[in-house]
């Protein structure tokens, strides 16, 4: 590997990273033992440095600073000179991450949550970081994780809660983990990375990261003896990496017990259950086939195995129910109920209240600002939060949901123009604001129409997800 090579295109970098993380990943997948030893000069080679840092710049929170002051999206013209300089000092071992500036985002229960927001120059060589191990610990996740994974989507947990909800697991154990970010174990995180990664250098700068501290609101520098910040690039996978202790338990479970339709029949007769875990992120539910009983009994077992990498469950936020009064996860509500005109039971999904909540709360944000702007600037903003949330779950059945949203959005731009123009008259405003088929329109921006989204039922992929390498893989192989 040439590493005085110069800097090359954005085209070639990609082309030379996806080429060697495939190698990666297919080296890992072939060896599940496997130590990767020589791995810090990928990190700070220049292909991968010119990638990183096109993803931090090129992400939403390019426009916020770390501790330094200097945020992604400054750097304009002195991009070279940035990366040749932390590459020098990556390579000579003088490169000590600086704490991560701390923000409290408030949540929808009225609590707070950290966001820890690192430097540039720490972002970009995370960001490194996580292009070299990604591939080679997606060798290792399991089916039933879908969060901040490369192909995956929430829609895939959904999908698989309705197609288990479906057979006989109606009974479900709602997970809930207490702080995860916060309270995951340091050594116990490094020595799951280890058991994949012997690179020494790589392990020092995973430390050092875990280490780096934090700056509160209050100006005051805390340590960080636990936790991976959230806000991080590389704070996903390293949290990936420790929660697949309780992806790894349960498909040791059914490996080796429930794998096969004797194993199931047999456990059937014995009265004993059957389960499946689906992960997203540090959300989780368990599908039981058996009894409310052996489902509570789960949470011990659950508990057990999340203490191994220091967390804990939430007590109050952990439950069990069954599929016939429903569970809210990751925004859709998901319920067994009979179908219209019929005795048949369907398990459906749609958006929860507290997501149908949230998105009209922020119609009601957006449609409360001062009037001194145009209409289409409104309209435009209007627009990209219903587009979003609209496509998200348009794979629910949503339609009627989605008529209540555009009905009330529209009353609410109405009320808008009507506060901009006081003294007009209804059918002035119509002339001039609602003259197709009365849809706000201006400059050429009309209201997006959420009623109109067609609902498409998402299609249930199973464990035949592929990763974001098999292609090349394949494609080397043919040629």
């Amino acid at each position: 590997m040439n590493t005085d090579a110069p800097w090359p295109d954005l085209y070639e970098a990609e082309t030379r990273v996806l080429s060697i993380q495939a190698k990666l990943h297919q080296w890992a997948t072939d060896s599940p033992d496997r130590r990767f030893c020589d791995l810090f000069n990928l990190v700070t080679d220049p292909a991968f440095l010119v990638v990183a840092w096109d993803r931090v710049r090129g992400n939403r929170g390019a426009r916020t600073a770390g501790v330094d002051g200097v945020a992604p999206r400054s750097i304009l013209f002195g991009k070279e000179r940035f990366l040749t300089e932390l590459r020098d000092d990556l390579k000579a071992g003088r490169l000590q991450p600086l704490p991560v500036r701390e923000r409290m985002i408030p949540k929808a229960s009225g609590k707070l949550r950290r966001l820890g927001i690192p430097t540039a120059r720490d972002r970009t060589v995370q960001a490194s970081l996580k292009l070299v191990l990604e591939p080679i610990f997606e060798a290792d996740f399991h089916p039933c994780s879908y969060g901040f994974r490369p192909m995956r989507r929430a829609q895939d947990a959904i999908e698989e809660i309705r197609h288990f909800g479906r057979l006989s697991y109606e009974w479900v154990l709602e997970g809930d983990i207490k702080s995860c970010f916060d309270e995951i174990s340091h050594p116990a995180l490094m020595d799951r990375v280890r058991e994949r990664i012997g690179d020494k250098r790589v392990l020092s700068l995973v430390k050092a990261f875990l280490r780096a501290g934090v700056l509160s609101e209050d100006g005051v520098v805390r340590d960080t003896k636990t936790g991976t910040p959230q806000g991080g690039i590389l704070s996903p996978l390293l949290a990936n990496i420790a929660l697949s202790v309780l992806d790894e338990h349960f498909a040791e479970a059914w490996r080796t017990t429930m794998a096969t339709d004797l194993d199931r029949a047999r456990r059937r007769r014995r009265g004993e259950p059957m389960y499946r875990l689906v992960r997203y992120a540090d959300d989780f539910v368990v599908l039981v086939s058996g009894t409310k009983a052996q489902a509570e009994g789960l949470k011990e077992e659950v508990a057990a195995v999340l203490s191994t990498v220091g967390l804990r469950l939430a007590e109050e936020k952990t439950r069990v129910s069954h599929i016939d009064e429903g569970l809210d996860f990751l925004g859709f509500r998901v319920q067994r109920k009979a179908k219209r005109g019929s005795n048949k039971a369907f398990v459906y999904s749609w958006p929860s209240k507290k997501a149908l909540a949230s998105i009209m709360a922020k119609v009601k944000a957006i449609t409360r600002q001062g009037t001194n702007n145009p209409l289409s600037d409104l309209l435009r903003q209007l627009n990209a939060a219903l587009r979003g949330w609209a496509m998200y779950f348009r794979h629910g059945v949503s339609k009627q949901t989605f008529n209540y949203l555009n009905h009330y959005t529209w009353h609410r731009v109405v009320g808008w123009l009507r506060r901009k123009h006081r003294r007009a008259t209804w059918k002035s405003l119509r002339r001039r604001y609602l003259a197709d088929r009365l849809v706000p329109e201006h400059d050429g921006v009309s209201l997006f129409n959420t009623g109109a989204v067609p609902i498409i039922r998402y299609r249930y992929r199973g464990t035949k997800i592929p990763s974001p390498w098999d292609g090349w893989i394949k494609a080397t192989a043919d040629g």
